[in-house]
């Protein structure tokens, strides 16, 4: 990697608060549970919670960087109470809206402040040493293809890139948005906390206030990973037997899993909210999952889109149950969707 001499300065890490930098400067304060709770935290608590009430309501976080240290002591106590509220929801947007506000300033960064934040997630990039413009960076084309997985734009495809010696040249907006990629899945991981300790009165009830907002604001339906364009209701009923099970974390057989993940995957449903999906199974491998789900999704592999079984067939692995009228009237699962 090349080398980089930025120093991060306070109102970087308020910008960009992901940092180690900004980890380690939050460290040294060696704050514990009960001392945010504590009325001279106050502003810190009170930041944390309109944080996330933002993610929740616009899904991007403004910055507040007037008084940095509000802003980068907010950070950590907003992760904890969205880990808190356990709703994957609420994680995935809080994860996603700072990634979007970190690529709002990123990408009217210099070229020197990108690669300080790319060696953050150890990046092997450099900046452009030759002269194939409008390209600001060279990105090891295995760094590139981690992030572009969830990238459906054809620009991002390997075969539409420039690519030379291992490397793909990218724009510096490009390398702000793929380092947006990389954030959100580094926030996503420092979300899954598993030991929740015993909150502070005053913490689990803005924790209560947080949830009951996502439910007030946010259809059952998103909060579930459907978006407004699939209906639920509309789910055969092999589907939707299959979907209550994964929800409940009870056992499905591979040839159940594959109708499931193919079906949604036809749909339209994101691949992030099909995998949270079977998070609940106990013999849940989150690696293997998402192999799977992509491969079936065509985001690996041959990327062939896979899709679901026809009845015949799940009738043969004894998936076709309580049939209705509309069941009568067609041969393929997403027929059946489609025509409800």
């Amino acid at each position: 990697m090349q080398p980089t001499t930025v120093k991060f300065t306070k109102n970087d890490l308020a910008k960009y608060p992901f940092l180690k930098e900004a980890a380690e400067y939050v460290k040294t304060l060696d704050l514990k549970i009960e001392d945010i709770a504590s009325p001279e935290f106050t502003q810190i608590l009170e930041r944390a919670e309109e944080r996330i009430e933002e993610a929740i309501l616009y899904a991007i976080i403004t910055r507040k960087t007037r008084n940095e240290e509000i802003e980068i002591l907010s950070f950590p106590t907003a992760i904890m109470l969205a880990a808190a509220t356990q709703i994957p929801f609420i994680k995935r947007r809080y994860a996603l809206a700072e990634a979007k506000q970190a690529y709002n300033n990123m990408k009217n960064e210099p070229p020197e402040k990108i690669l300080a934040i790319a060696n953050n997630f150890r990046w092997k990039i450099t900046t452009k040493i030759d002269a194939d413009a409008p390209y600001q960076f060279k990105l090891h084309f295995t760094d590139y293809l981690r992030n572009t997985t969830n990238l459906r734009e054809k620009k991002w495809k390997l075969v539409n890139r420039l690519l030379k010696n291992g490397n793909v040249y990218l724009t510096l907006n490009e390398t702000a948005r793929l380092l947006s990629e990389e954030i959100r899945k580094h926030m996503e991981k420092r979300l899954e906390i598993k030991d929740l300790p015993e909150f502070p009165k005053k913490i689990a009830e803005i924790v209560e206030k947080i949830k009951s907002l996502t439910l007030e604001k946010v259809s059952r339906a998103e909060i579930e990973g459907i978006s407004k364009t699939q209906k639920k209701d509309a789910f055969p009923p092999c589907i939707k037997a299959l979907y209550d099970a994964a929800s409940k974390g009870r056992h499905i057989s591979h040839i159940g899993r594959f109708t499931l993940t193919s079906f949604l995957v036809n749909i339209g449903m994101p691949t992030e909210n099909i995998i949270e999906l079977f998070r609940n199974s106990s013999d849940f491998n989150e690696r293997l999952t998402r192999y799977q789900v992509e491969h079936i999704a065509g985001e690996r592999g041959s990327r062939t889109r896979y899709k679901p079984p026809k009845c015949d067939t799940l009738k043969t692995h004894g998936l076709c149950i309580e049939t209705d009228e509309t069941c009568r009237k067609v041969n393929h699962p997403l027929t059946y969707y489609k025509m409800k």
